[in-house]
């Protein structure tokens, strides 16, 4: 098998997996244990020395970063349509693509990880607040973007951005935001995880799509 997918169960990494799945890809999923610290593993250091999920192993080559594996696996898969082929429709996906990883998804590590940006305390708790506000607003911008899908986020075919969407909703609820209340949002992540290879991912991943705890 060519094709090997190195992710962590409920992070980013869950991009890539459903797209793999979507595309009816043949891989090996190789789950790596965050909490066990086991992106630090010499063995796992040696794939990446940045310690990061997601990686995709395409034969010789290994392919770091979100937006990369997804553009790699768009083309190596087109018959997929996990991003809009050509023309402004897929010059308005990929800059939704970049937003969602350069800006929502490092907000969210404000607020799951403040520790990353000051040793102090007192800081610490200023900060996730602050990024908790901001992550409200960037889902309420995701919000705008569902309320216009047609169907999905990318148009007809389901993608990459719906896969983002329901990473950056679920972990809205880790930062005590209610998903139900951007509709919009949950009824597209909804019909997303019911999609027979999308159930697969969350199965194998053994994700809870609602994790806000009120």
């Amino acid at each position: 098998m060519s094709l090997k997918l190195y992710y962590a169960s409920g992070a980013c990494s869950f991009v890539p997996h459903a797209a793999l799945e979507l595309a009816g890809a043949a891989f090996e999923p190789a789950p790596i244990k965050l909490h066990r610290g086991e992106q630090r593993s010499p063995e796992y250091l040696a794939i990446n020395p940045r310690g990061q999920v997601p990686v995709l192993v395409d034969g010789d080559e290994v392919i770091t970063q979100i937006t990369a594996i997804a553009l790699h696996l768009d083309a190596k898969f087109p018959q997929a349509h996990l991003l809009p082929a050509s023309g402004v429709a897929r010059t308005r996906a990929l800059q939704v693509l970049a937003w969602m990883n350069n800006t929502v998804h490092p907000t969210f590590t404000h607020v799951f990880m403040p520790n990353k940006f000051t040793s102090d305390e007192a800081a610490q708790k200023a900060v996730k607040a602050h990024a908790v506000e901001s992550y409200r607003g960037l889902l309420q911008e995701i919000e705008a973007l569902a309320a216009k899908a047609s169907p999905w986020l990318g148009g007809e075919h389901p993608g990459v951005l719906d896969a983002y969407s329901l990473t950056l909703l679920r972990w809205g609820g880790f930062a005590g935001i209610d998903p139900q209340t951007l509709p919009q949002t949950w009824a597209l992540v909804q019909r997303f995880a019911a999609l027979p290879a999308v159930a697969k991912v969350i199965e194998r991943e053994r994700l809870e799509l609602n994790v806000y705890k009120p």
